[in-house]
């Protein structure tokens, strides 16, 4: 039977690597102070539990004691789970998704480099139909956005972020029989693979040519405005709070302690959850030229962080400040 493992140091997590060769390793980032992250390394307990997953290994680590790993990782809240096979990281779930765990645990213990015979080639089609129709523009790669691992993937990014595309991502490092099975599918032999409205547009090359012909932007549909939208959440209250997590559920130490002085305050205010829009999360940082979360609003303009709104209490100045009257 397998165990949840606490790793307490970043050499200590190399060896677990290096030890599992091609085995699975998760990895969940967590913090002592979140019901859910409790709640989520439950289930990793009873997955360790499973036979299937003898060879598994399944690890816990403070995200706020070890740094160093939360940086590297880009970890920017917790829970976070991270899939290793071959010290090579794989995947990446965010938040708490049992069932998605559980899934995605599975498929990568279960990943072969052909697709298994109790998989049909009917229901691997059947799947494949449903992903390349997840979203209208679909990018099969290997890795992720923030952590391609080919130069080709690396290059169709910059070319999709350039013309400021709106396309959803799959992994197929993360998944053999999509891997393997896709390139029969689209009758396309390599990868990255983007598709529009659930058709084949083609790879790099092909992308590459619509790009030169400024046809990419005609043809697929482009994000929101992020100046107009960040303006926007800003300007829908009087006070505005930008948290990990939301009141009831804050996702980090310094959300807890920023709501706690809030509600004291009496001043009515909303907030938004960082972690539900990456597109805010890292936007917001340029928008307001303040690197780290939470970040308050009063009429539009940013009052700062948990250490400026700890100062304003201090100096009594705060719910004059939140009523807009300092």
């Amino acid at each position: 039977m397998a165990q949840v493992e606490e790793v307490t140091s970043v050499d200590r997590l190399n060896a677990i690597l290096a030890e599992a060769r091609s085995n699975l390793v998760v990895l969940h980032f967590s913090a002592k102070w979140s019901g859910e992250c409790e709640q989520m390394n439950d289930v990793l307990r009873e997955l360790a539990k499973d036979p299937h997953y003898v060879n598994v290994r399944f690890l816990v680590v403070e995200a706020e004691d070890l740094v160093e790993l939360t940086k590297k990782y880009k970890v920017a809240n917790v829970p976070v789970f991270i899939f290793f096979k071959n010290k090579s990281r794989i995947d990446t779930l965010e938040g708490v998704n049992a069932l998605e765990l559980c899934k995605k645990v599975k498929n990568l213990v279960e990943a072969t480099v052909s697709i298994p015979a109790e998989e049909s080639e009917d229901d691997l089609n059947v799947k494949l139909q449903a992903l390349v129709s997840q979203a209208p523009v679909m990018l099969f790669m290997k890795g992720t956005p923030d952590e391609p691992r080919c130069g080709f993937s690396r290059t169709i990014i910059g070319i999709l972020n350039e013309h400021n595309i709106d396309y959803s991502h799959f992994n197929i490092l993360s998944d053999e029989n999509v891997r393997q099975g896709l390139k029969k599918f689209s009758d396309w032999p390599t990868y990255p693979q983007l598709y529009h409205k659930g058709e084949l547009i083609g790879g790099l090359d092909i992308v590459k040519e619509l790009s030169e012909s400024n046809e990419l932007k005609k043809m697929l549909p482009q994000k929101e405005d992020l100046k107009v939208k960040l303006k926007t959440l800003i300007n829908k209250a009087s006070v505005m709070l930008f948290m990990k997590g939301s009141p009831d559920t804050p996702r980090c130490g310094f959300s807890k302690t920023t709501i706690g002085i809030m509600e004291e305050t009496g001043v009515p205010y909303e907030t938004f959850d960082i972690l539900q829009d990456d597109s805010v999360r890292q936007g917001l940082k340029t928008y307001s030229d303040w690197p780290t979360y939470p970040q308050l609003y009063v009429n539009g303009e940013l009052v700062g962080g948990l250490d400026i709104i700890k100062e304003l209490k201090e100096n009594n100045q705060l719910v004059d400040t939140l009523k807009g009257t300092s």
